[in-house]
């Protein structure tokens, strides 16, 4: 069982987080606390964004949502990756951040679009010419 659900969270943090260059939350905790580390990576990646009630297209447009109106930049960065690691769109990411303005304000969807626009550039996929009216 316990082999089982490490392979599980290595299957599903190669498939969020593959290319990601940036510091990943894992790699952050383990040099704080090597086993609270392994611990939370079993959870998040292996248990809950292993599970399959929801595709890893909606999850990570949850994620990069909710992000969004937390307004965290950083988080937000490593599940836009994700986001277009797992086959989102990148007019369905912005359309995400968009469906936040009632929620966290022109502020936070403005600070978004920026972190989004700039792993575009990073991935040498900017400008959007699909998005261009």
């Amino acid at each position: 069982m316990a082999d089982a659900r490490i392979e599980k969270t290595q299957r599903t943090a190669s498939l969020y987080f593959k290319g990601v260059t940036d510091e990943r939350p894992y790699e952050l905790w383990r040099e704080f606390d090597p086993e609270m580390a392994k611990a939370l990576s079993l959870f998040v990646t292996g248990d809950l964004y292993a599970r399959e009630k929801l595709p890893h297209t909606t999850r990570q447009l949850v994620s990069v949502g909710a992000l969004t109106v937390l307004n965290r930049p950083e988080e937000l960065r490593l599940h836009i990756q994700a986001a277009l690691n797992v086959g989102c769109l990148p007019e369905e990411i912005a359309e995400a951040i968009f469906q936040t303005i009632p929620y966290g304000g022109v502020p936070t969807v403005n600070t978004a679009l920026k972190t989004f626009r700039q792993v575009l550039i990073d991935r040498d996929e900017w400008p959007l010419t699909a998005l261009a009216p």
